[in-house]
This record gives C-alpha cells, structure tokens and sequence, in this order.
C-alpha cells in the first residue's frame, strides 16, 4: 500500500520537532531542571501536533479523534518513547514537579473546559422527549455495570491499590467508573452516521446524557469522600444535600440568571469576546461553588455547560470561538497528557494483562447486558436495545477525565490508571464499528418517517432557524397587533423578543412603561400573552416566554441600527402609520428600517384587528408562488395558523419573477402551479394544520389576492415580498396594492436589505 507523502508530513514534522526539543532542552544543562517556559511550549505543540495528527488519521478509519489524542500521549510517554529512549523523554517531559506542574495546570483548567462543552452540547428537550425510555435504560446501565465494578473492586490485590486500607472508596469508585458511557463520543458517532434525529439515535444519546450526570454527581460525591479519607455519614449526606440544591437552584433560578448575563453581555459589552468571557467567568464560578459545598468542581462546570446550552441565542458565535479553542487546543493537551501518564509495559506482567482482560470483559458486559435490559424495560425492540447497548459501551474522553482525577487525588495507583485507561480506549475502538452496523439494521417506520421530513423541512427553512426577534413599535393598536403577532412566532420555539420604543417621547414611554396602563406596557403585556399562547398550545410553558422592553432616545434609524448589531434574525414593526401619501411607506417606516440589514415583517392592522389588535385571525390567508420569498410567507402563516379553527387559505398566484423558480417542486409528475400548492399543504400538514388551496394563476397577482381576501373572507394576509433596489423601502406594486386596498389585515413578510449603504 503506498502512502501519499502529505498524509507523511505532520509525522515528519512532529519527529523533528521531538529532536530539536531534545537536543534544546538537554543543551541548556542545568537549566533544564528548572521550570522552563521552552519545555512547556515545546510539550504542548507536540501534544498539538502529534495528538492532531493521529486525531485526523483516526477520523479517516472512522474513529474518534479522541482516540488519536490518546495514543499521542501514549507513544509520547513512557509506554513507548519513554521506553525506547528514557534519557530523551526525561529531557522533554522532565520529572521534576515544578514543571510538571506547569503543564498539569493547563490540563486541570482544560478538564473544566471539556465539561463546559459536554454540557454545552446536553440537550434537555431531547431528554424529556424520550425520557421514560432513556431513564430506565441509564439506570439499569449504570446499575449493572456498577455493581460489576464494585465487585471487582473487592477482590483487587492489595499491591493494585494505593491505599488498601480505603478499599471501599477505591471500589465505589471502580464501579462509577465503569458503569458512565462517554456522550461525547456516542454523539459524535451516531451525528456522523445521520442517525442524530432517529428515534433509536434520540434514545442512545438521550441515555448517554442522562448517564453523564448521574455519572459526574457520583463520581463528584465519591471523591469528596475521597479528600476526607473516611466514609463519614454526616460528610455524604452534606455532599448529597449540598448537591441536591446546587442542582434544583441551577435549573430554576440559575437557568434565567444565566441567560439573562448571556443576552447583557451580548447587548451591553463592546468587546468581540464579551459572551465567551462571560461563559468562562460562569464556568469558573460554579465550579468554584461546587468545590465549596464539597463535590468535585467538574460537576459545576459540566451543569454550567447545560445551561449556556439551553440558551436560546448565540449558539453560532459560541461554536464559532469557544468549541474551537477547546477542540484545537486543550483536548489535544489534556488527552495526551492522560497518555503520557499511562505505562502500558506494566502490561508485560502476563497477571496484569489477564487483570485487565477481565476489567475490560466485565466492563462491556456489564455495561452491554444493563444498557440491553434496560431498553427492554423500556419498551424498544431487539434490535433497537442491541443498538443502544452497542453504543453505551464506549468510555472513551469521560472514563479518561475521571481516571485522570482518581489518579491525582489518590484513589488510583498508576497500575491501574493504566489499565483502566487500555480498556476506555479498546471500548471506544470497538464502538463505532458496532454501532454503525446495528444502526444500518434498523427499519423506519411511518411516524418516525413524517418526523424526520418535518425536521428536515424545518432545517431549511426560515422561522425554524429563528434565534431573536426586535420587535419596534410606538404607542398605537398596530403596535399591539405587531406585538400579538411577534409573540406567535417567539412562543412556539422560546424566543426572546426585545420590545424598542422608538419616537420622539422615548423618555416619556420608559416611564410609562411602569403603568400598566400605558400603552407601552399594553404592547409589552400583547406579545408576551400571544407568546404564552403559542407556548402552551405547543406543550411549553410560561417560562418560555421573555419579553424586555428598551426605549431609546436617538432617531429611529440609529436606535434601530444600535439594536440591530446585537444580533436580530427579525424586525417586526408595527406603527400608527403604514402607508404614505404616495402609495409607499410612511416616512417612520422608511427611516426606521434603513437601520436594519436583515428580514422585515410589517404588520397593518385592519378590520377586527383595529378593534381588538391582540385577536386571533379565525382564517388567515397567504398568496404563494414558486419564490423564495412567497415560500418564507407561508412558512409564517403556517406559524400563525396554529392558534387559528379555521383551515390556512393558500392561493398560488402568477408572477413573471417566478417562472423560473417555481420549476424546483418535486413533484414534476404535477402542473407547476398544484406541485407549489401541495407542497405548502404537506409542510402545514406536519404541523397538523388544514390546509384550503386555489388556484389563480391567470388572474393579476394584486388583483387575485384582493378578490380572494373578499371570497374567504380572511382576517388576516401573509404576503412573501421582495425588497426593491433603491433608496427608499418598496416592496413593489403588488405589495403596495394588497396594504392599500386590504380590507383584512396584513402581514407583509420580506427578504433582506438591498439598499445602497451611504
């Protein structure tokens, strides 16, 4: 087999860098005995680069870069390189604990880090959405194997322990150690295979979630038990307690307070780092916390993660920054450094290697028979429970955190640090293969089917990938009914929404803002009783809902383009005044969204909803085309039309711009005009909303929504619109026809900004 020379090169650069640091550090003589920051520099980048290296030829054989990680530390340590040349690798990883110590302080913060971003990538609603099945197959996952562990514990030889007089702390934290399944690794496999939104996917990683937390409370209890040297009743039951309500105060209080400092930093700080600061700061908090009421600090930091994850804005710019550092730089050290800690020659020792066949024996049947019991317990077919059992099974990054933290405190001695740290990797090895081939048996059933085409609908789609709507309105009903309709969209999904005052009487509004009956306090109460609404009709809850109101003293457009910069997908706006004298927009309405790069929603309120701005439409009508941009209204419409009796009132209508585009529907075997139509009334049907189509297609585009607004007799009109080149906010003549002659509301949806920047 030849090998390509690129593939050749980072090994050949690593070799290099190994012998000048060699030859540098054993150069400097006495020097090197002594804290260098070259020997710090030089074991990181070759951490980096060896650990990357092998990370990317691992992920070409399709497994996890982890184990790459691994194996850099493990043939940068003694188990290889210490082995084959011990008076270099006593020159670049020096024994000495002052330097050692520089190093292992990166690693311990990097371990912190690594928690934050398996926290951070927890999903809780996909735990509640499986939770019967995923809590009963984690519990019997971790029982099983746990009890296995504790065991094998017990009857350890006394020369593997490095305190035999605390057995009992060493085998609790034996069976803990075996029993917790890595869902870093379990995600990343079943996310490459696309098995992320299948249902046994859902369950696996669901499992693995719930595994990790149980996992790192134990593991957290355990080693506080560790510190103390003693099984101290009054000691576990601080522990317990203290961790109980650390729990319950960060997912009531904690989960608001964190995305609240999130959205201040965000809206507040100047900074181009100020969000990741403020995570950083979070993350060192609560892992401070939690080492005050005497756990271990992995467990802030870990429930820090989850909830900087449940955030609802800001995850590009989190993944962006904060996932890369870690990825790039801290795993790479950390792991290696787990490697460089482990000896595998004491696997010489033909006692030691039948020792650690069995750990690993016991520790995949264990882990496999609970993890399959529990998902027939559960409810989940054969091969649904061979496929979760497959992927329980790895150890992979956690069982490596928590080895790394049982070695340093005390609990293992390096013998067994090795052993564990062969059988979290042979199990992580193994994984990947079986997982993929017990996935790639699993058949997709109807309703699994239908879930997944929404999903995939939704992907694409424009309200879906919603994170933040500006809502900018004054003190009129078409504020009220711009705000009703703002908190439909929010609600569903948990959006949060920031009201701007804008107008001359900015300063009068924030004060007024206090009175709830004022008409600023009205807009702010509409959007947040239409957001609830829209929550609880799909199963949320009030706490889904947040609404903060600012008023700003600047003109429109400056408030408008100070708001916009924090970043907002949508700007809804609802003032007195929609139309100008000319048959454009009011002059307000032109200069407020200047300001705004993004998506416009334009709300007029007429009919019923002049008189009761915070009405649901009964029937809701939306001309669709094959655009874009007719597509992005009826993907609004369908948002709306979940609080609405009435049937959704689609209506195609011809445009000479959508000849072209309406050819993309998949339906060829249709006319272009019903393949559009019934697209749109599949995508409503996912959402279980009827759907009433029609056909106008010889009819003037203007003049076919105006006559089908009288003959549905539609409260309300969704129109899909284009922004027009030019200096001043046009929509074009069909959009100026519909808002003048509507005798419904209308809702006037569009794409973003086209006008030169001055």
């Amino acid at each position: 087999m030849q090998i390509r020379r690129g593939r050749l090169q980072p090994t050949i650069w690593a070799v290099i860098m190994l012998f000048a640091t060699v030859t540098a550090a054993d150069a400097a003589g006495d020097d090197a005995a002594k804290p260098s920051d070259f020997i710090l520099l030089a074991q990181i980048a070759l951490l980096i680069a060896v650990g990357r290296g092998l990370g990317e030829v691992m992920q070409r054989l399709g497994q996890p870069s982890v184990i790459g990680e691994l194996l850099a530390g493990l043939l940068l340590g003694p188990s290889l390189f210490g082995w084959l040349w011990p008076s270099a690798h006593s020159v670049v990883f020096p024994p000495s604990g002052e330097q050692k110590a520089l190093i292992d302080g990166i690693a311990q913060f990097g371990i912190l880090l690594l928690l934050l971003l398996t926290g951070m990538e927890t999903d809780l609603k996909l735990v509640r959405k499986v939770g019967r099945a995923a809590a009963t197959i984690s519990v019997a996952g971790i029982a099983v194997p746990f009890v296995c562990g504790f065991t094998l514990g017990e009857f350890l030889p006394d020369s593997l322990l490095p305190h035999p007089e605390a057995r009992l702390i060493a085998s609790l934290f034996l069976g803990t150690a075996l029993s917790i399944s890595s869902v870093k690794i379990v995600a990343v496999v079943v996310r490459e295979m696309n098995f992320m939104r299948r249902n046994a996917g859902q369950i696996i990683v669901a499992s693995a979630i719930i595994d990790d937390t149980i996992g790192w409370v134990i593991i957290a209890v355990i080693l506080s038990l560790a510190s103390r040297g003693t099984l101290d009743v009054v000691s576990v039951a601080q522990a317990l307690f203290g961790t109980l309500a650390f729990l319950v105060v960060s997912f009531t209080i904690g989960r608001r307070l964190v995305f609240r400092l999130i959205r201040w930093a965000n809206d507040n700080l100047v900074s181009s780092a100020a969000v990741i600061t403020v995570i950083l700061l979070l993350m060192s908090a609560m892992a401070m916390i939690t080492h005050l009421i005497g756990v271990h600090t992995v467990l802030g930091a870990f429930i820090a993660g989850v909830l900087v994850g449940e955030s609802p804005i800001l995850t590009r710019q989190i993944d962006e920054r904060l996932r890369g550092l870690i990825s790039s730089l801290f795993m790479p050290v950390f792991f290696g450094l787990a490697g460089l800690s482990a000896d595998l020659t004491v696997l010489r020792d033909p006692q030691l290697l039948l020792l650690t066949a069995a750990l690993i024996l016991i520790a995949s049947i264990g882990k496999f028979g609970g993890a399959f019991v529990g998902g027939a317990l559960g409810g989940l077919t054969r091969p649904e429970s061979y496929a979760l059992a497959s992927g329980m099974n790895a150890r992979g990054s956690t069982e490596v955190i928590i080895a790394t933290i049982g070695l340093s405190m005390g609990v293992l001695s390096q013998t067994m640090f090795s052993m564990i740290m062969t059988m979290a990797i042979l199990t992580t090895m193994a994984m990947p293969p079986m997982l993929r081939s017990a996935l790639a048996r699993l058949p997709l059933g109807k309703d699994e089917k239908e879930r997944l085409e929404r999903e995939e609908v939704e992907q694409r789609g424009f309200v879906a990938n919603l994170e933040r709507l500006l809502l900018a309105v004054d003190e009129s009903n078409n504020a009220k009914f711009a705000a009703h309709v703002a908190g439909l969209l929010a609600g569903g999904r948990g959006l949060p929404i920031t009201v701007l005052h804008v107008g001359a009487n900015a300063k009068l509004q924030e004060k007024n803002r206090a009175d709830e009956e004022s008409p600023e306090a009205a807009v702010i109460n509409a959007a947040k009783a239409s957001a609830r609404a829209s929550a609880e009709a799909d199963g949320g809850g009030d706490d889904n809902v947040d609404v903060i109101s600012r008023a700003r003293e600047e003109t429109a457009a400056e408030a408008i383009a100070e708001e916009a910069r924090k970043g907002f997908d949508l700007l809804v706006v609802g003032m007195d005044a929609v139309a100008g004298p000319d048959g454009g927009f009011d002059r307000r309405i032109d200069e407020l969204t200047s300001g705004f790069d993004g998506p416009l929603a334009i709300a007029a309120a007429k009919g019923v909803h002049e008189k009761e701005p915070t009405a649901n439409a009964r029937k809701i009508l939306v001309p669709v085309s094959g655009s874009n941009v007719s597509r992005r209204g009826a993907e609004v419409a369908i948002a709306l039309a979940r609080l609405s009796a009435e049937p959704l009132q689609v209506v195609y209508v011809s445009t000479t711009r959508d000849k072209g585009a309406r050819r993309s529907s998949p339906s060829m075997s249709l006319a272009p005009e019903e393949a559009i139509l019934k697209d749109i009334a599949a995508t409503a049907a996912r959402y279980d909303i009827n759907v009433a189509t029609r056909l106008r297609a010889s009819t003037a585009p203007e003049v076919a929504i105006l006559q089908e607004i009288t003959a549905s007799r539609a409260d309300l009109v969704v129109v899909g619109v284009d922004r027009i080149q030019g200096d001043s906010l046009n929509f074009g003549s069909v959009a100026a026809a519909v808002l003048g002659k509507s005798k419904a509301s209308v809702l006037l949806v569009s794409d973003g900004d086209v006008r030169p920047k001055t």
